[in-house]
């Protein structure tokens, strides 16, 4: 079993793939090639946006759009300590300070009953984290940032394109959306990729020129910028790849969905992510009952377990991968934790000790799902 399957889905697109690589290889555009703009256009549509900027990288979105803000040194940027490094990274590239906000540990994604009390007249921007395929509570922190003077909100979405809140989709959200197209992303490329995408027109001229070096046009740098584009041939494949992508976005719900009613039935000691069961808090933090208008695509599906190792160690011995997203809270980090040495955030190091992601994708079988959930409740038992 692997943990990520992405053969099954290359097969099933193989005929359009191939007809989408070959239309690259023969026009030969590979920088800005025609392809671009059709997955932008494609991509803003599907998301519900104005403007699809596509770019090198997820992370590369995220520093794109600070630069859009003008974030620079001085700047406060709030943000969660429990997710990928891109997320902080970014920041201390442009020399802004990092603060960070604990989670909610039903969700693992940033609690927003937490961030007015850390705005200042610094804070230049608001960084949620969609972790796990889940949209973070964007309405309760847009609301917080309406409060103070509109304060920009980047939705780091690299882990939740396709999911919903409110009916409205993951990048759609708020000032800024960002996402990956990195492989094992909900969709992906076979390589690096990433877009951002918003409705306010000054700032999706600013991404597009700070893409290409600042230009805004041939040898005329309007400002600085970097070299952010994403390649044609990787729109193409996501192209290609964007018209089974519905039907993937509903599969990993339902996946998870079915996961999380099994390990509720069979292995009381995993608690899935995402749920919260009422009457059974953690100690001193607030009981949270999701909205079910939300969906989430389920980038990875990860349970809290005891003794992490010891179980990770069982399901490899009976042939069940398994990861760790993420072990270490950013603010922990060596390059990171001088940046905010006063910001606590209990929640986060609780959940680093006990998130564990199991197999999902849109083609995990009922059968190997079965075969992961009794694995995992011989485990943990």
């Amino acid at each position: 079993m692997q943990f990520i399957d992405l053969k099954v889905q290359q097969a099933a697109i193989k005929p359009d793939l191939d007809r989408r690589i070959a239309a690259v290889l023969a026009h030969g555009q590979y920088i800005m090639g025609p392809e671009v703009a059709e997955l932008e256009a494609a991509l803003a549509a599907y998301v519900g946006a104005r403007h699809c900027v596509t770019v090198a990288s997820g992370t590369e979105a995220l520093l794109i759009a600070l630069m859009a803000l003008g974030v620079g040194p001085g700047d406060e940027i709030i943000t969660t300590p429990f997710t990928f490094v891109a997320t902080v990274e970014v920041i201390a590239l442009l020399g802004a300070t990092p603060v960070f906000v604990d989670i909610e540990p039903a969700t693992t994604n940033i609690d927003p009953a937490l961030i007015e009390a850390r705005i200042t007249p610094r804070t230049k921007a608001i960084i949620p984290v969609s972790l796990y395929g889940q949209v973070a509570d964007i309405e309760a922190i847009n609301a917080v940032a309406a409060r103070h003077g509109n304060i920009p909100v980047i939705e780091d979405g690299a882990q939740s394109f396709g999911a919903t809140a409110d009916g409205r989709q993951s990048c759609g959200l708020s000032t800024f959306g960002c996402t990956s197209f990195f492989p094992s992303k909900p969709l992906g490329c076979y390589g690096d990729g990433g877009a951002l995408f918003t409705n306010d027109d000054d700032l999706a001229r600013a991404c597009r020129e700070i893409r290409v070096h600042g230009q805004s046009k041939r040898y005329v740098h309007t400002r600085i910028g970097v070299g952010g584009r994403m390649d044609t041939l990787q729109c193409a494949i996501v192209l290609a790849k964007l018209t089974r992508f519905p039907w993937e976005a509903t599969q990993r719900s339902a996946i998870g969905g079915r996961y999380t009613t099994l390990i509720h039935e069979r292995v009381p000691g995993a608690k899935p992510v995402e749920t919260r069961d009422v009457g059974q808090p953690l100690s001193g933090v607030r009981t949270l009952i999701l909205r079910p208008e939300r969906t989430s695509v389920y980038a990875q599906y990860t349970v809290l377990v005891p003794q992490r190792e010891n179980v990770q160690a069982k399901l490899q011995a009976a042939g069940i991968p398994t990861a760790v997203h993420y072990p270490v809270p950013l603010n922990q980090q060596p390059a990171y934790k001088d940046l905010a040495p006063g910001d606590a955030t209990p929640i986060s190091a609780w959940a680093a000790e006990h998130v564990m992601s199991l197999p999902m994708g849109p083609d995990l079988s009922e059968s190997d799902q079965d075969r992961v959930v009794a694995a995992l409740a011989t485990a943990v038992a």
